[in-house]
Parts: C-alpha cells; sequence; structure tokens
C-alpha cells in the first residue's frame, strides 16, 4: 500500500509540476499521471487499482465535503434570482441536450440518462481557478457565476442519488423517481434544519477549546458521521458528505475548517482523479476521437447558449451574462464521478467513459482560451444587433448599474430583510418563535463573524 502511494504521488507531483509550468490545470495533469500509472498504457499495473479506488472514494468524499463549505444562504439571497433562473436553464437545456446526443448516438434509455447528467455540470473548480487566472475575481459576473455553479453542485449530488436508485433498479419509473426526489427533498430539508439548530451552536460553545487540531478532528468526525447517516437512510454517501459542508458553512469557524481541509482534500483528490486516469485507454481516445470532438462541440456551444440565455433571462447584463456562459464552457469532477457510477454499476456503455473523461479534459484545456473570446464576441454581437436587441441591451446595462448603486450599501440589510420574512413565515406554519430564532440566529452571526473578517 506504501509502495502504491509513493507510486501515485511522485508521479502526480511531477506530471502535475509540469502542466504547472505549462500554464495547463492541475487536474490534467492528475488525468495523465493516472494513464501514465494505469494498466492501459505499458501493460501491466505498476499499482494496486483497488487501493487507489478505495482512496479515490475517499477523495470524493471530501471533496463534496469542500464544496459544502462554500455553500452561503447569503450569496444565493444576493444573487437568487439570476442562480435560481441560470441553473435551471443550464441544466435543464444540457439535460435534454444530452439526452437528445444519446438518442442520437442509438444509445438506449439508461446510457442516455446517464450522458446527460455527465454533459449539465460545469467544473467549480476549473472555472473558478481559470477566473482567478484570468484576473476576473472582482468583475461584477463572477457573483451570479459562483451562486449557480452552487446550484449546480446541489443538483448534481441529487442527481447521483437518484441515477443510482434508478440504475439499481435497471427501470425509469416517473410515479418512483417523483417519490425519490420527494423523500429527498424531504430528508435534506430536515438534516440541513436540524443541523443548522444544532451544530453551530454546538461549536460556539467549545469553540475557545478548539485549536487546529481538534476542530479538524471533530469536523471530519461530523463529516464521517453524516455519511453513514446518509447510507443508512438509503442515499449516497457522497449526499451525506454535502450536507455536512452545508450545515459547517453557517457556524464561525467555516472559513478555518476549509483551510484546515485544503491539503487533506488537495491530497485525496489528486488520487481521485489519477484514478480517472487509470481507467483511460490511450488506443480508445484514438479509436473515439470523432465522438470526443463531437461531444466536446456539443459542451462548448451548449453551455455558451445555455448559459448567456439563462443569465440574460435572469437579469444580468449581455456581456456579464456572456462572461458566464463563456467561463462554463467545460465539464469536470461531477462528470468524472456519474461516468464512474455508470461504470461502477454496469449500466453505461463502456466507450461513455473514455470518451466523457476526454471531452472533459480537451474543454478544460480549452477554456481559458474561449474565455479570452468573450469581449470581442459581444462586441461582434452588440455591432450585428437589431436595433431593437441594442435599446434592449443598453437599457439592462442601465437597470443593473442603477440597482448596483441602489444596494452598495444596504446589502446586509436586504439579507436581514430575507431573514425577516423568514422569520414570520415559519412562525405561523412549522415550528416555534425560540426555534426559528436560533436558526436565523446562527446563520446571522456567521455572516457578522465573516464581514469582521473582512474588515
Amino acid at each position: 500500500m506504501v509502495h502504491d502511494l509513493y507510486i501515485l504521488m511522485i508521479t502526480a507531483g511531477i506530471v502535475s509540476l509540469l502542466f504547472k509550468l505549462l500554464k495547463q490545470p492541475v487536474v490534467l495533469g492528475y488525468i495523465v499521471a493516472g494513464i501514465l500509472v494505469g494498466p492501459n498504457l505499458f501493460g501491466e499495473n505498476i499499482v494496486n487499482h483497488e487501493n487507489v479506488e478505495a482512496w479515490g472514494n475517499i477523495g470524493v468524499l471530501f471533496v463534496l465535503f469542500c464544496i459544502g463549505l462554500e455553500f452561503r444562504l447569503k450569496n444565493l439571497f444576493e444573487s437568487g434570482k439570476t442562480a435560481l433562473i441560470g441553473a435551471a436553464t443550464i441544466i435543464g437545456g444540457m439535460l435534454l441536450l444530452g439526452y437528445g446526443v444519446g438518442i442520437f448516438a442509438e444509445l438506449d434509455n439508461m446510457n442516455s440518462l446517464f450522458l446527460a447528467a455527465m454533459l449539465c455540470m460545469s467544473s467549480t473548480t476549473i472555472v473558478m481557478k481559470a477566473i482567478d487566472e484570468a484576473g476576473l475575481s472582482k468583475a461584477r459576473f463572477v457573483k451570479g457565476a459562483t451562486s449557480i455553479l452552487i446550484l449546480e453542485d446541489i443538483v448534481a449530488v441529487v442527481l447521483l442519488v437518484l441515477l443510482s436508485s434508478i440504475a439499481v433498479k435497471n427501470s425509469f419509473e416517473g410515479v418512483e423517481l417523483l417519490k425519490k426526489v420527494g423523500v429527498l427533498a424531504v430528508t435534506l430539508v430536515v438534516w440541513f434544519v436540524v443541523g443548522i439548530l444544532v451544530i453551530p451552536t454546538l461549536i460556539r460553545k467549545v469553540r475557545p477549546y478548539l485549536n487546529d487540531e481538534t476542530l479538524i478532528i471533530l469536523s471530519l468526525g461530523l463529516c464521517l458521521g453524516m455519511v453513514l447517516t446518509a447510507e443508512e437512510a438509503g442515499f449516497s454517501s457522497a449526499l451525506g458528505a454535502f450536507v455536512m459542508g452545508m450545515v459547517l458553512a453557517e457556524t464561525l469557524e467555516a472559513h478555518r475548517i476549509e483551510k484546515l481541509m485544503a491539503p487533506l482534500k488537495n491530497v485525496f483528490a489528486a488520487i481521485f482523479f489519477v484514478s480517472v486516469g487509470m481507467m483511460i485507454n490511450p488506443t480508445s481516445l484514438l479509436e473515439y476521437w470523432p465522438s470526443i470532438l463531437f461531444v466536446s462541440i456539443v459542451i462548448i456551444v451548449g453551455m455558451i447558449v445555455f448559459g448567456t440565455l439563462g443569465c440574460w433571462w435572469g437579469g444580468e447584463t449581455m456581456k456579464d451574462a456572456m462572461s458566464t456562459g463563456f467561463s462554463f464552457v467545460q465539464i469536470g469532477e461531477f462528470s468524472f464521478i456519474i461516468a464512474a457510477l455508470g461504470s461502477k454499476l454496469g449500466v453505461t456503455d463502456p466507450a461513455i467513459y473514455p470518451i466523457i473523461v476526454a471531452a472533459s479534459v480537451l474543454t478544460t484545456f480549452l477554456t481559458p482560451y474561449i474565455m479570452k473570446t468573450t469581449v470581442p464576441c459581444y462586441n461582434f454581437l452588440y455591432k450585428h444587433a437589431s436595433s431593437r436587441l441594442k435599446t434592449k441591451i443598453d437599457a439592462r446595462e442601465q437597470e443593473v448599474e442603477q440597482a448596483e448603486n441602489a444596494v452598495s450599501e444596504g446589502s446586509e440589510e436586504k439579507f436581514m430583510a430575507h431573514s425577516d420574512k423568514v422569520r414570520h413565515a415559519v412562525r405561523k406554519t412549522v415550528v416555534t418563535k425560540r426555534v426559528v430564532d436560533l436558526f436565523l440566529t446562527n446563520m446571522s452571526e456567521n455572516d457578522k463573524h465573516e464581514e469582521g473578517g473582512e474588515k
């Protein structure tokens, strides 16, 4: 086992360093490292695949836990319309497009459904890294884009649960699916509400005794406890990790936990991507290159179209909407996880996995270059647009600027107004005043702590 870990780490380290020097995402380096140590390139197993797969599964949990830690209700409130309409348009549009591609390729319903799920999620990690490397972290469109990515991550976790259920029964039943969605929704609400009521209060009580060591141990214990709870309830372990990340995101120690988790997440996430690379047969890439190119074009064009339309319909300016769409032109970690799930359950065609991974690599590589074309494409669109569309674009720009000026000093008041509405509604319907106050206090104190830290 130590020998396997040594081979993985040294290979991944050297290859990722090379990719870093070439200014390419290190994720691609991990996948290439997996190809190098996998059984398909040299015809023999350099490492034990079962050990790597076990570590990779742990890596998935840590990645989803950390994604949950980035979830903020406040951010969703601030860009709610853009996030909801944008995410719904992208996910819905890409699901239909992906399913249509599967039918066009003469795949059965199960394969088409899995393919659609693989194509509908952009990579949060890759998008945010590309935005950061392009120097656009403070750009106006980033807040809306981040909120859309968060919602996509939530939907991806839900899709994992639903696809697992459908694959196990090997059937697609509408009534059964709706029932599963209902049970999942209720379960998520109960877990999240109970978690927000209990865990932030508990951590606040013991905060004086929490050094870095005890905090990371406690956080991992809570994460794994929720993982086991999810498995006992019949859901995926990934759901449990994600939910606990969401709960801990509303504590005063959220950013500290993120910082402490980063090295652990990076190590196991690297192992996961290496395990993805180990499943790729280089000869199959040559065999399926037309399909890889076709799927990549579908991803790029679909994400640009649906991303731009969704954000425009959600109230963003055309330039910001296009900036979001042009940055979402890849698939990533969730596509790998869904592809691995289909392969593990034996319900997807073996050809789909290498095609999806190769398409992800190609679109990830192209993302920074496509992002650079946003402004020229916007200028071209504006120049050749009809007078009616130009008027709408200009009017939207003025509306957004006026809205920004109006709320620039009142974002906290806006969030608290939402909280007051929630408090008033829930007091009358579900629980007592004391419970609701505790729930909102836990979230509000976390927001105040974050703002204090920023100052």
